[in-house]
């Protein structure tokens, strides 16, 4: 038995006390649930912990072991930092929306079972879009019903998948489960939506780029790398997931070099970072399976610091467009210089995080003889820092002047700004700490000379090409334009299902209405009022003629038998005919 508590409780339950707090304790509240939490995860041995029947199977709420114990130091981290961050907000709805939202992370990571963790991974999604509403626009309510509309189809991917997978095999664990079937492939592209695979990536740089300034802090950090989390731990080693990682660290290169929204731009090269993660993750092997993880980490410290300098402008100058912005330097520096950090560590320099944990992906490539995949990697490397280490600081602070001199950012900004910038140099300069938290055993240099000079000639021609490029006019210039992403082609395909579905179904309902519903009473109406008449003058006119009656006789017959029937006089004799008439019918018909 253990004091500590499952790491989720302690986020949730502040985030519903939040709004009870008043005052200036509420900014030390805030900050105090993330350290609190964390203390509480480093007295949690490995092992599983708080397990709970439930309809005959064992809900598992910690199982703690090296793999959810890293995700679980750097979900602490970052919630610490974006909270400092947004110390200033007085708008509770996004102070509860990005508590719940990581203590929902942290309910993934340490589920051990595919009902809880399932759970968790629905509250992530409905706590995440709290903080693209909370910015009230009418750009972000579009934006949001549009994640919460494929997260949506993603939830029932992965809980079809989960139905099937625990109907085949009788346990709910959540362990390795490998392509082997309907239900993992389910499962797989539940998992694959939330990673922003491509095709179904538009929902992020459609939904982050509306969030809020601090908001966009908590969807960089937990979303995608929760999908990162479940890969590893569930698909290790499947070789789809090295092709589609090549993928997506290759295509976002392209949009976000002609992206003016910087935060978009950013969006973009959040794909391309997760791709190595993803590509590592296939590879499968022990430093591939490292380097992908140390990257998960380094990479939510350094994208959240360049979504925090944004987001400084934005504070200060209510823009975020490149043509919009320039020559801020002068009036943020002390921004600028923790973006430039921020853009140095996304682009791997030498002291910085990011070299010390891509390069680990880029050697298990290497060393698994996977050529092609090698050199995509190669090519999205000096790509991220085309756009990311350059283009962002660039059109930011630098490029030509905007005229605008705003306010350095808040204290609290800073601060928080300051911390990430620290850890993106102490973690670049010493990787040994972190690499001791990895998964597996760490048996790998990052400083060898042909490592050092390999990527700094990268990022060096990757330079002179912007700088070529730029000087000679071939750049593509920053435009206030909206560029076409994949999600163009199913939002017209949406379009089109949503006027064949409302042709065909509501042909089909005002055919019913208009026959069936108006029509069919009509006719039954006048069928039960002379159904009688039709029944007996069917059935006696041949007797009649039989027996002679023709011409005038016949007709005045038939008036009586009319009259008969519309005032209820008709003669016994006519109705035992017709009953006579009747059952024989009916006789003959069984």
């Amino acid at each position: 038995m253990i004091d500590a508590v499952p790491p989720a409780v302690i986020f949730i339950i502040g985030a519903l006390l939040v709004p009870l707090i008043k005052g200036k304790w509420k900014g030390a509240f805030l900050l105090l649930i993330p350290i609190v939490g964390f203390i509480n995860l480093i007295h949690i041995p490995e092992g599983t912990h708080w397990v709970v029947g439930f309809a005959g199977y064992d809900l598992v709420f910690g199982k703690v072991d090296r793999l959810s114990l890293i995700f679980g130091y750097i979900f602490h981290l970052i919630t610490f930092i974006a909270l400092l961050y947004a110390l200033h907000l007085k708008d509770d709805l996004q102070h509860v929306g990005g508590l719940i939202y990581a203590g929902s992370a942290l309910g993934v990571v340490f589920a051990g079972d595919l009902f809880s963790f399932f759970v968790f991974w629905e509250m992530l999604t409905v706590s995440s879009v709290l903080l693209i509403w909370a910015r009230r626009t009418k750009a972000s309510t579009g934006a949001g019903y549009r994640y919460l509309l494929i997260h949506a189809i993603g939830g029932l991917c992965l809980l079809a998948g989960i139905v099937l997978y625990v109907a085949q095999n009788g346990s709910i664990e959540f362990g390795y489960i490998g392509l082997n079937g309907l239900a993992s492939y389910l499962i797989f592209i539940g998992f694959g939506i939330n990673c922003a695979w491509p095709i179904f990536h538009p929902w992020l740089t459609d939904a982050y780029p509306e969030a809020t300034i601090t908001g966009v802090i908590f969807l960089s950090a937990f979303t995608t790398k929760t999908a990162v989390y479940a890969l590893a731990r569930a698909f290790p080693g499947t070789e789809a997931l090295i092709w589609i990682g090549a993928i997506m660290t290759g295509f976002p290169i392209f949009y976000a070099v002609i992206e003016n929204d910087l935060r978009r731009v950013l969006a973009y090269s959040l794909i391309n970072q997760v791709g190595f993660m993803v590509c590592g993750i296939g590879i499968g092997t022990a430093l591939a399976i490292n380097g992908a993880i140390a990257h998960a980490f380094n990479d939510i410290i350094f994208k959240s610091l360049l979504f925090m300098s944004m987001g400084a402008i934005m504070y200060r100058t209510g823009k975020i467009n490149g043509t919009a912005l320039g020559g801020l330097y002068r009036t943020m520096p002390l921004t600028c210089i923790f973006c430039m950090v921020g853009a140095a560590s996304i682009s791997a320099f030498p002291l910085f995080s990011g070299f010390v944990s891509k390069s680990m992906v880029m050697s298990a490539a290497g060393a698994g003889h996977l050529k092609i995949v090698w050199f995509i990697l190669l090519f999205a490397s000096a790509g991220v820092f085309h756009h990311a280490g350059i283009k962002i600081p660039f059109f930011a602070f630098f490029g030509h002047d905007s005229g605008m001199r705003p306010k350095e950012a808040p204290l609290n900004m800073l601060l928080a700004m300051g911390i990430a910038a620290f850890l993106c140099i102490f973690i670049g300069s010493y990787p040994g700490p972190l690499y001791s938290l990895l998964p597996y055993p760490v048996d790998y240099l990052p400083y060898t000379m042909p490592h050092v000079v390999g990527q700094t000639q990268i990022l060096f021609f990757s330079a002179l090409a912007f700088t070529l490029l730029l000087l000679a006019g071939i750049y593509p210039p920053e435009m206030r334009c909206v560029n076409i992403d994949v999600d163009w082609f199913y939002r017209k395909a949406g379009r089109l299902f949503c006027y064949v579905t409302d042709k065909v179904f509501n042909g089909i309902n005002a055919f019913s209405d208009r026959f069936i519903a108006r029509g069919l009473p009509r006719v039954l109406g006048r069928l039960s009022r002379h159904l009688p008449e039709i029944l007996t003058l069917g059935a006696m006119l041949p007797l009649w003629t039989a027996f002679g009656a023709k011409g005038e006789e016949l007709q005045v017959k038939i008036k009586k038998a009319r009259f008969a029937l519309e005032t209820g006089t008709a003669p016994i004799g006519i109705s035992a005919a017709v009953a006579t008439i009747f059952l024989v019918v009916i006789f003959f018909l069984i």
